[in-house]
């Protein structure tokens, strides 16, 4: 029987991007397989000029899928054996989804749009709250003096 992954939330942010390094550390200390994961979906906009500008779902998940492996490549190297998906959906269900199968999921406590002085962003605090395995949320750094 194959393990269970670690599954890491990653959105491109320097939260996310500690956690991926957490998570890849961790799931080499448990001997797991490491399951980097990428949410996107269509901005919900009302209006006759509600698509003007925006890309389309297609071009969404391109670049969601180059944020990721580029997020994955600088942070863990070129030979890391990472299963890399990119998942339409709201962040927040995406991961409690994923966290079915996991032995573990690790977020990040703030997305990359995340509100300067929260503590706990709103996708995390919904993971922690529905997930269906232990979930790591890593503390917010100030990244202007670290």
């Amino acid at each position: 029987m194959e393990a269970k992954p670690v599954v890491v939330g990653v959105d491109g942010g320097p939260d996310s991007i500690r956690a991926l390094e957490w998570a890849a550390d961790y799931a080499r200390t448990v001997e797991a397989p490491l399951v980097a994961v990428t949410a996107f979906d269509l901005p919900t906009i009302y209006g006759p000029y509600a698509m003007v500008g925006w890309e389309s779902s297609t071009e969404l998940e391109n670049q969601a899928r180059s944020m990721l492996a580029d997020a994955v490549r600088n942070t863990l190297g070129e030979d890391a054996l990472v299963d890399q998906r990119v998942i339409r959906g709201h962040p927040a269900e995406v991961m409690v989804a994923a966290s079915g199968d996991a032995r573990l999921v690790v977020m990040g406590s703030r997305g990359h749009g995340g509100f300067a002085g929260m503590v706990m962003g709103s996708v995390s605090q919904h993971v922690v709250s529905h997930a269906r395995c232990p979930v790591v949320v890593l503390p917010h750094q100030d990244h202007k003096t670290s």
